[in-house]
């Protein structure tokens, strides 16, 4: 099958993945995917919570769509817009700055680990941490403080400014990995974003059952994808939904980079719906032959769990993850220290794999009615044959 990840599609996804982003602070990703779904003709709206829903141009249109008659359901791709990083808290001088962490993070060698700085308008400087404090429960450090190179002029306020762990570059590629300061779950947005310009490309006599959801928060217990839930608009819904949670997910035995995407069994949480897991298992087996692989990622929890409890049927698509909340489990460039601050890196095979299986899954004529069909013949032959030799 020709591969989906072109070099313009290679060229959006390092563009998304070289935004400045934090938890709540999402809004440099959120400007870059405006404008691409602009420039591509699809239509989108922010909802209460500051999510950018794509496939519709407003509530009223996504409430519509939810309750149209139809025998297909509508696929709901779900991505963050975050990634791990702080916000400022206060000045202590005009070099250093006290801040927060919001998400996981490395918890050794992070004393002097660099950092970038930035506020709404971009990136503004880089520093170093020092005065780190972990978290109590020791899965991430809690305050630090950081030391600019050189001092802002004019100094922004603290409370507007964030960052996180910097590194050579936003994102850069060596052979056939990508590096970048966040991935997880970038990557993810960029999955929905191409997918959205492709099914909105190609001319159709019904639209598309394809629906976006980019939230914000997730890396401090799915805030944003919470909040959209909340609103009620899925509860309203005549027509079935299946949720996509699209992630980048730890590096683990069964989910290794370059193997294929992952179709995800479930997370550290819960198991996913086992009749849409089905349907996608069918997808990935005929798209991705051998070039695919399945495993529950229970290395941590993922909006799927927030869809799965609001009573939504939800199966997961990840990518293979190197250095996992840039954490130093996996080695690569730019990880001096094992555990110590590292860039995430991904594989583009398994890039172009998560298109595909995006794609795939938006066909129309997949046997969401009853998935288990060609099982059943198959296990009721071969009974009937032993039955008959017995």
């Amino acid at each position: 099958m020709p591969a989906l990840l072109t070099p313009p599609r290679l060229a959006l996804l390092r563009e998304i993945l070289s935004q400045p982003t934090a938890p709540f602070r999402e809004m440099h990703v959120a400007r870059c995917v405006e404008a691409r779904l602009e420039a591509g003709h699809v239509p989108f709206f922010h909802d209460p919570a500051g999510n950018i829903v794509v496939g519709a141009d407003s509530a009223a249109v996504y409430r519509r769509r939810l309750r149209e008659r139809a025998d297909e359901p509508l696929r709901l791709f779900v991505a963050h817009m975050d990634h791990p990083g702080f916000h400022g808290t206060r000045w202590l001088d005009a070099r250093r700055l006290a801040i927060r962490w919001l998400g996981g993070s490395p918890v050794k060698h992070m004393h002097r680990a660099r950092v970038w700085l930035g506020d709404a308008s971009g990136r503004l400087a880089e520093g170093r941490l020092s005065e780190v404090r972990r978290h109590l429960k020791g899965w991430a450090i809690e305050t630090a403080v950081v030391t600019l190179d050189q001092p802002l002029t004019p100094r922004p306020a603290a409370k507007h400014l964030f960052g996180g762990l910097a590194f050579r570059r936003p994102c850069w590629t060596r052979g056939r990995r990508l590096y970048a300061h966040a991935a997880d779950d970038l990557c993810g947005v960029f999955a929905i974003v191409a997918t959205a310009i492709d099914q909105y490309r190609r001319r159709r006599a019904e639209p598309s059952p394809f629906l976006g959801l980019l939230t914000r928060g997730e890396e401090v217990g799915f805030v944003g994808a919470v909040r959209h839930l909340e609103l009620g608009w899925l509860d309203a819904r005549r027509r079935a939904v299946v949720a996509v949670s699209l992630e980048a997910s730890r590096n683990l035995p069964g989910a290794r980079l370059g193997k294929g995407p992952v179709v995800r069994l479930g997370d550290r949480r819960t198991v996913f719906d086992a009749d849409a897991l089905q349907v996608l298992s069918g997808v990935a087996e005929r798209l991705l032959p051998g070039r695919h692989q399945r495993r529950i990622m229970d290395g941590g929890s993922c909006e799927a769990t927030a869809t799965t409890a609001w009573g939504l049927p939800t199966v997961g698509l990840t990518l293979p993850l190197g250095n996992y909340h840039n954490q130093g489990l996996d080695g690569g460039m730019e990880c001096p220290h094992a555990d110590g601050p590292a860039p995430e890196f991904v594989h583009l095979d398994d890039v172009d794999g998560l298109l595909q299986l995006c794609r795939g899954l938006l066909r129309r004529g997949l046997p969401w009615a009853d998935p288990w069909a060609p099982l059943r013949q198959r296990l009721g032959k071969n009974a009937r044959r032993y039955l008959a030799n017995s």
